[in-house]
């Protein structure tokens, strides 16, 4: 009997201590998680602190890298808050709005805009006077100048544009059509919501997912340098503006003979032909393994709202889907923030910096609080396989579909692409991503203009707008 007891008397301390173990365990990684996930607990809509801390602090000020104001609160006489946003349209998307939801660096940088951080004797102050303590303020990294020559270069066309600097990711301008006034989100909300052909909400940049077209030769004319590095420059073909695989048939753009060509030709060219033979000769798998090193199909190293690209290459896909693929069409789908990621590692000597918007927050003493940094995610391609795509890229501009960039007092290498996106063959979406100086890259710019027609001309020109006011002024 008392074996029986002293049995049974082990099994309940095991079972508590289990218990306790467990118990210790799930406090402790509560704890772990609070702290290592503040931004996503106080943002949470289900956390009552936010509201507390919105009803207790003036929301912050937004500021461009030069100091202009983005987004403030203004305070009416009877207390009332109302947000503003001195540019308007300009910023639409890229800022967002902080009503009915929040979107942009609104959302993004949410966290740091509610809280307060000033000094003791200011806050005691405020309370004094009834008013709320004064937010914390957030400087990004958007330069107000490319900003406005973007939004005003893309007209009344829909399209994204992004601006950015290859050796920090710091993005410098970003804007997307059709656009909304979010001093009047409030009131124009529903109509928004109702407009479901033109997508206003829609940031076109970082979420709108499009056929690259040409631009994808870069990915194509990689994956031939790999599988050839010490031949792929011994390339030639002969280009009638088609070329036909079985039952399948290729076209060149308008039907171009461009005949004899070398391989850099084929790409600054951007000869249609030329790279559906090329693509039926690749190792399926090794072009998706090359696919999944350019982050197609994954996550990207960005702390706001995206859509993933996608493309699928692998041994079970058909010669035609390849063909199609290796020319940025078919299913290939891709935004314009990730193709101007790929160019900037290419910019960069294969390294990809991670794109960010913000670059500091202080508080209304003027103290920085946070400091964001540029920070690389790692290699996508070699330095000599970055090598290679630079001087494809510098022919496009020199003999090819980008010479609308030569005799503009810098160098440029860049790639077009006339993507189509629906049955009609004339009916093309225009890309251009590029950088420039090609001896010391500094600005890296991504255009797409829905419906336009040639990468050539009617991107090219755009881009050649940021680069010419950037390299004039000497950067941001």
């Amino acid at each position: 009997m008392k074996k029986m007891r002293k049995k049974t008397t082990e099994q309940i301390y095991l079972v508590t201590g289990l218990f306790t173990a467990v118990f210790l365990c799930m406090m402790g990684y509560t704890c772990y998680y609070a702290m290592t996930h503040k931004q996503e607990m106080i943002n949470n809509s289900y956390n009552s602190r936010q509201e507390m801390l919105i009803n207790q602090n003036t929301r912050g000020t937004i500021y461009a890298n030069d100091g202009q104001v983005l987004a403030q609160t203004v305070v009416s006489e009877d207390g009332g808050e109302k947000r503003e946003y001195p540019f308007g349209n300009k910023f639409s998307h890229v800022v967002g709005y902080a009503a009915n939801g929040r979107f942009g660096v609104e959302a993004q940088a949410n966290y740091y805009l509610i809280q307060s951080n000033v000094k003791l004797s200011d806050k005691v102050a405020s309370e004094v006077s009834g008013e709320k303590y004064p937010g914390d303020s957030v400087y990004t990294t958007l330069d107000v100048d490319l900003q406005e020559i973007a939004y005003q270069s893309l007209g009344a066309y829909k399209g994204a544009i992004i601006v950015t600097e290859p050796s920090t990711g710091r993005i410098l301008a970003m804007v997307s059509k059709p656009d909304f006034d979010p001093n009047e989100i409030e009131a124009i909300w529903d109509d928004l919501l109702q407009d479901k052909d033109s997508s206003v909400l829609l940031n076109r940049a970082t979420q709108g997912l499009y056929p690259p077209g040409s631009t994808f030769k870069i990915i194509t004319a990689l994956q031939y340098i790999r599988e050839n590095p010490d031949t792929y420059q011994n390339y030639t073909y002969q280009c009638n503006g088609r070329f036909k695989h079985g039952e399948d048939v290729i076209n060149c753009f308008h039907g171009t003979a461009h005949g004899g060509e070398s391989f850099t030709k084929s790409f600054a060219k951007s000869c249609n032909a030329s790279f559906a033979n090329i693509s039926v000769q690749l190792d399926k798998n090794s072009y998706g393994d090359t696919l999944e090193d350019l982050l197609f199909n994954s996550e990207l190293p960005v702390s706001f709202t995206y859509n993933k690209s996608s493309v699928i290459v692998n041994e079970d896909v058909s010669d035609s889907d390849v063909m199609q693929a290796s020319i940025g069409q078919g299913t290939d789908s891709i935004t314009p923030l990730h193709m101007n990621m790929i160019t900037c590692a290419i910019a960069n000597d294969g390294v990809l910096m991670k794109p960010y918007l913000i670059d500091r927050v202080e508080n209304e003493n003027g103290n920085v609080m946070k400091q964001f940094s540029s920070g690389a995610y790692g290699s996508l391609i070699t330095e000599q396989e970055a090598e290679a795509l630079t001087q494809l890229m510098t022919e496009v501009v020199e003999s090819g579909t980008a010479t609308k960039l030569k005799g503009s007092g810098y160098t440029a290498a860049g790639k077009t692409g006339s993507a189509e996106y629906n049955k009609v063959k004339t009916d093309s979406h225009a890309w251009f991503t590029g950088f420039a100086p090609v001896e010391n890259p500094q600005i890296c710019v991504t255009v797409i203009i829905e419906g336009a027609g040639s990468g050539g001309d009617f991107a090219v020109p755009i881009a050649k707008r940021i680069f010419n006011a950037y390299l004039e002024t000497g950067g941001s």
